[in-house]
């Protein structure tokens, strides 16, 4: 069962976590477009909310990239460090 926190404040959520419920969601609507039994009006706003949640997982992506980069610098490896959120939410349980 996915954890309330997230989901309440999407300020606090990871981005993997942000990234896997955008994705979940936006599968979600997609099959639902699919299926072909939405009005025009229906259509168009689960196309906006599915631009939406598709610009979500982009950024979730991105923060990933960039975090796998800060960590994973081959010119200066000594360098590199978790970031302090990390290690902040490395005592939750």
């Amino acid at each position: 069962m996915a954890r309330k926190s997230s989901a309440s404040n999407p300020q606090d959520a990871s981005p993997v976590a942000t990234f896997e419920a955008s994705l979940d969601a936006l599968e979600t609507l997609v099959e639902r477009m699919e299926q072909g039994n939405l009005g025009l009006e229906e259509s168009l706003s689960a196309y906006e909310r599915g631009i939406g949640l598709y610009r979500e997982c982009q950024t979730a992506l991105e923060q990933a990239e960039l975090r796998v980069r800060l960590l994973s610098d081959l010119d200066a490896p000594e360098t590199a460090r978790p970031f302090p959120d990390a290690a902040d939410r490395s005592g939750d349980a």
